[in-house]
């Protein structure tokens, strides 16, 4: 086994959790190892990397990112954002919960009960849906668990729900016959969380500090938390705001400057953040062996110890498989880093044909459920994501799609609905999409408004607008708009252009009976379409070459 770190100083060991200090320092050591392979905790050698089949054929996924934050109902990021006056969150909070100085947000911990959680009915809506993997969210930047953890005592099992729910969700998802992800959003807890710390600007409780700053692990005797040490969630004083900084704006620009930035490296005055880090982020991947793990990171979480758990990842499953199965992602590699991972693109896409898998993950509201969304029926369409889906599949992609779950464990009225659309259209047009592969051009139409990472402008399509994919002597050509004339005109496949096949023996439309009237031109491809469409969006024809 090849060691990662050098024993933990004794005093670090005994700053442990409860669960942590009861093993010895040889035990503890043995925890932080890599196991045996070809992978070694080095950029170069995680170039070795490929990613699997599988994931290629499997092309959809549904992300249920779903925590304590999600109790709240207010949208993303509750527990950065309730510390930071100014922030409508820290409003409502103060006035629905009582001030942050006694009510933070470990309460909302204890408060998530998921009681209206039932997975197996998720997962089969999932199922249904299209979907071929499923993600689950393992922590957040609000450092807490949502699984059996030894090295975090702030975890659901203990705290909340009082239930293992990575390993609930891990066993659901494969009695479907599904891959499983879990998310590990926890490195960036230690600065990202350092909100917690601050106090007001302004207003009644101006300079009082927030309860991060302020409670103790005695404070916690006879409470509901007795036991635990609050600094282990609140991850400790990293960059605490300095005293006298007394308007909003002040404090917004110390915030931007300081645990705003999204620092990717080991915190430089708390190592044991990082060796704990490591400890649950191999102790998640052991115990419940996941197919995927998304790093939400650019490149690998914390330095060496992301390089480090990613290498025991991708040696594990090469014991358990014979090859290496599992698919890691992250999101923007250097150019000396590129291939150690599957690039992820979030709320964004290619604009072209990548030569190796990449995924674009995306939600239909906010990541963390948000009840205004829903009540002004603000969602993705599900036309919408479908035709985010192709094009991404028309680019060498996978889709991972987040469909926000309420604290109690349950979705809306307007999730169900959007669900049982996908369910009418995706799997009725599986066999243009699951096991396909790019066309040599990944379709035709005006340029889609397309930036990397965290841009999701679009426009209206037309007939126009057409995607491939491709499988043996198959293309499949979406046409994401109705022809107006009842004529779809695919430019691409003109006779003698340079992506046509030499010949076009057979057209039909997936979801109609019958062939369908064509002829190749000089200019296009011309199929005469069925007098309606079998379907309200993205028409697919398939084409015999």
């Amino acid at each position: 086994m090849f060691s990662m770190f050098p024993p933990l100083s004794r005093r670090s060991f005994l700053k442990t959790s409860a669960a942590a200090a009861a093993l010895s320092r040889t035990a503890l050591a043995q925890q932080q190892t890599i196991a045996p392979g070809p992978f070694k905790p080095t950029w170069d050698s995680l170039k070795q990397y490929k990613t699997p089949e599988w994931f290629r054929d499997a092309k959809f996924g549904i992300w249920a990112h779903w925590s304590a934050q999600c109790v709240p109902e207010q949208g993303d990021w509750y527990a950065r954002r309730m510390y930071m006056q100014g922030d409508r969150i820290h409003d409502w909070h103060a006035e629905h919960y009582g001030h942050q100085t006694k009510f933070g947000f470990m309460e909302i911990d204890n408060l998530w009960k998921a009681e209206r959680w039932n997975p197996e009915e998720l997962m089969g809506l999932y199922q249904a849906a299209g979907a071929k993997y499923f993600f689950a969210l393992a922590n957040h930047h609000d450092n807490f668990d949502n699984y059996a953890s030894t090295y975090h005592p702030w975890n659901s099992t203990r705290i909340g729900p009082m239930r293992d729910i990575i390993g609930t969700w891990a066993k659901v998802a494969r009695a479907h016959g599904m891959k499983f992800g879990v998310s590990n959003h926890s490195s960036h807890a230690w600065h990202w969380f350092q909100t917690a710390y601050g106090y007001d600007a302004t207003g009644p409780m101006a300079n009082h500090r927030y309860d991060a700053y302020t409670l103790t692990k005695a404070d916690g005797k006879g409470k509901w938390w007795d036991g635990l040490d609050p600094q282990d969630l609140y991850t400790g004083r990293n960059l605490v705001i300095p005293d006298g900084l007394n308007t909003v704006a002040a404090q917004d620009e110390w915030h931007k400057a300081h645990d705003g930035k999204w620092h990717e490296e080991d915190p430089p005055e708390n190592p044991r953040f990082a060796e704990l880090w490591y400890l649950r982020c191999k102790e998640l991947f052991d115990k419940y062996d996941p197919d995927l793990v998304y790093f939400d990171d650019t490149e690998l979480p914390l330095g060496d110890k992301g390089l480090g758990v990613t290498a025991h990842l991708y040696n594990s499953s090469i014991a358990k498989h014979g090859s290496q199965q599992s698919v890691v992602f992250a999101k923007k590699p250097t150019p000396e880093h590129t291939g150690a991972f599957t690039l992820d693109i979030e709320r964004s896409r290619s604009t072209e044909i990548l030569a190796e898998p990449w995924q674009t993950d995306t939600c239909i509201g906010d990541w963390h459920y948000r009840r205004s969304i829903f009540e002004e029926h603000k969602y993705k369409s599900a036309e919408t994501v479908i035709s985010l889906l192709i094009d991404v599949i028309s680019k060498n992609g996978n889709l991972l799609l987040s469909v926000p779950v309420r604290g109690d464990g349950s979705l809306d009225e307007d999730e169900h609905a959007f669900l049982a659309q996908l369910a009418s259209w995706v799997p009725k047009h599986g066999e243009a999409i699951y096991g396909t592969r790019p066309y040599s051009v990944y379709g035709e139409g005006p340029p889609e408004p397309i930036e990397q990472n965290f841009s999701e402008k679009t426009r209206p399509h037309t007939a126009e607008d057409i995607r491939f994919t491709t499988r043996g002597n198959t293309l499949y050509a979406f046409v994401l708009a109705w022809p107006k004339d009842g004529v779809v005109r695919v430019k691409t496949l003109r006779k003698g252009g340079e992506h046509a096949p030499r010949s076009i023996h057979r057209v039909e439309l997936i979801g109609a009976s019958g062939t369908l009237r064509h002829k190749q031109t000089a200019t296009a491809l011309e199929v005469t379409m069925p007098s309606s469409p079998p379907n309200p969006y993205a028409y697919v024809l398939r084409i015999q070459t």
